[in-house]
């Protein structure tokens, strides 16, 4: 095995790809040959492939559904035929490590891995681990946390508080590039920024646009709507919307005064490190498995963001919410102030070079 060839896993949300993206570079500069599997149609393809010098491998990938769907009869068969492919390419490839961000398509990359006998290190990003990950950490070698809360449900003797992987690119935004890409006006209004994830959340959308014309009042809106979710019939000074930003997020995030998101674990690190005081509407449990309200209660309990149950959103709530976020931002950046980001990217990548020795 080369001790200078890592592969990346994990997919089918953004979430499960930014971590990759903040920590790959680090070992591009260090001269490492680098191999990702994802999916053949998965977001991470996409995100991936705007990377110079990383051999993407697509495989075939189930989903670990919760609830009852003929897919689940074929979801096997899928995973069985994707962890031959992954077996494949890590025997091709040969790399002294695997680093996994969770995901469904991870599962049969870390099983392959084990097989091959080539250690493995999972990233858990929210408070409990998710399904994939509960599968695979019997199969690691080593399993990182962002949560302190985390560590009484993984293995105490291979599991390590690590903290929030970001990615440096994020604080290397322009305010008025920002302001430039959304036709937003510098002035007295504060810029709101609006995100409901990759795939954009319809209750909230609803809801922000219904109490549009009284947000503005207010703030200027960057509004992430998600993929195929732009309203075209709501072209007003002051609200830009998109389906969705990549190479632009540094600068818009640079624009950004204040954030209403959903709670995955990612983003609210990203928007904690960026100093951006947050109302968080965290998946419902009937959508989730609440690690996102875990998430959102663990950042208001330590005065980080405030919280709003998507059953108790209307229109007026959200409008309340978001004055009372106004009202609140000194409170919320004193509390901010002494949290630092950069520790954790290097534990992270420490770690793996162990494991991978």
């Amino acid at each position: 095995m080369s001790d200078k060839r890592i592969l990346f896993t994990g997919g089918g949300t953004a979430g499960h790809v930014i971590v990759n993206l903040a920590i790959i570079p680090v070992f591009q500069q260090e001269g490492w040959e680098i191999d990702y599997i994802g999916s053949k149609n998965g977001i991470e393809k996409e995100l991936i492939s705007q990377l110079d010098g990383v051999t993407y491998h697509p495989i075939s990938t189930g989903k670990l559904r919760r609830y009852l769907s003929i897919e689940n009869m074929k979801d096997p068969f899928k995973v069985i035929k994707g962890t031959l492919q992954a077996f494949r390419i890590l025997g091709k490839r040969k790399p002294s490590v695997v680093f996994s961000k969770g995901g469904f398509v991870s599962v049969p990359v870390l099983v392959a891995a084990w097989l091959r006998r080539i250690p493995a290190v999972i990233h858990e990003s929210d408070i409990t681990p998710g399904l994939a990950n509960k599968i695979a950490i019997p199969l690691a070698k080593k399993v990182l946390t962002t949560f302190p809360e985390t560590m009484q449900y993984v293995p105490e003797e291979k599991s390590e508080w690590a903290g929030a992987v970001v990615r440096n690119q994020l604080f290397r935004g322009s305010k008025q590039k920002g302001l430039d890409i959304t036709k937003l006006k510098p002035n007295d209004k504060p810029v709101l920024l609006i995100m409901g994830g990759s795939g954009g959340a319809q209750r909230i959308n609803q809801a922000v646009r219904e109490q549009l014309p009284n947000l503005l009042k207010e703030f200027q809106i960057i509004h992430l709507c998600g993929k195929g979710n732009v309203d075209e019939s709501l072209r007003v000074e002051g609200y830009a919307q998109f389906d969705y930003v990549n190479q632009e997020l540094s600068d818009i995030f640079a624009a950004t005064d204040f954030v209403l998101s959903r709670a995955g674990s990612n983003a609210i690190f990203e928007f904690l490190a960026l100093k951006k005081p947050m109302l968080l509407i965290p998946l419902p449990l009937s959508s989730s498995r609440g690690d996102q309200i875990l998430n959102a209660k663990s950042f208001k309990k330590q005065g980080y963001a405030n919280m709003l149950e998507e059953e108790q959103l209307t229109g007026d709530r959200l409008l309340e919410e978001l004055k009372q976020l106004k009202q609140g931002k000194t409170e919320i950046l004193n509390s901010m102030r002494n949290y630092e980001s950069y520790q954790a990217k290097d534990s992270v990548v420490k770690i793996i070079k162990e494991v991978g020795k």
